[in-house]
């Protein structure tokens, strides 16, 4: 499998995920600009993931401006054949924007920036981005926005919980949810979601920045090497 990592302008987590995809899960990454306007060699096999930052500056809304990106075309139809794509934090908002996932990102609940661990519950083990997370472990990921209040229709909760597209949502250290873990006001305290066909993933929250015990956390790599396949867990 390959990877892609597309950098808008603004970028500010592609850094982290280049480094943790060449030297964590020992993997070939490619850097996209995002002006290109063709995914050289991917396959469906491959990956594509659009990372965390401020893609211009979010001056008009989050990840509105970087979704008319030239490699957005190509990012979406690469997705509509098949091919994985994850987007992780400004990366989920941009996905949002351009209709690769349903709902918005909306600014977070008390207008601020938040930046510290939050703990997430896996509601759907059986898909390409979660098979390799263990059964009722709960995940101490770092999240870092202020537009990370994920909000759609009715009509949208109820299909995404029906197909099982919601993959993560806020919860204190045991697992409870409730409205004291729903730091940021999020719809159903949702963190993370996929999209119909299970090819596409957003999550707010930052697996990138914590995949190695240098860093005193792991978790993020029980999400991301799930794209490398099931593995034996004791």
């Amino acid at each position: 499998m390959k990877f892609g990592v597309v950098v808008f302008p603004g970028s500010n987590c592609d850094r982290d995920m280049i480094h943790v995809i060449q030297n964590v899960l020992k993997k070939e990454v490619v850097t996209l600009w995002h002006k290109e306007t063709s995914l050289p060699n991917f396959t469906t096999n491959d990956c594509i993931i659009l990372p965390g930052g401020f893609s211009f500056g979010d001056y008009l809304r989050t990840g509105a401006i970087a979704r008319f990106s030239p490699i957005m075309n190509e990012v979406i139809a690469f997705a509509n054949k098949g091919g994985k794509v994850i987007g992780i934090c400004n990366g989920f908002q941009i996905l949002c924007e351009s209709g690769l996932l349903p709902g918005v990102l909306l600014r977070n609940k008390n207008q601020k920036f938040i930046c510290e661990n939050k703990f997430l519950k896996t509601l759907n083990h059986q898909t390409i981005f979660t098979q390799n997370i263990v059964e009722n472990k709960i995940l101490k990921i770092p999240v870092a926005h202020a537009e990370g209040r994920y909000h759609c229709s009715d009509e949208t909760l109820k299909k995404l919980q029906e197909n099982k597209q919601i993959l993560f949502q806020y919860c204190d250290e045991h697992g409870n949810v409730n409205e004291s873990t729903n730091f940021n006001g999020s719809l159903n305290h949702i963190a993370g979601i996929m999209n119909e066909n299970g090819n596409v993933m957003g999550m707010m929250p930052h697996p990138e920045r914590c995949m190695e015990p240098a860093l005193g956390n792991t978790d993020g790599f029980m999400i991301l090497s799930s794209l490398l396949g099931k593995v034996a867990q004791s």
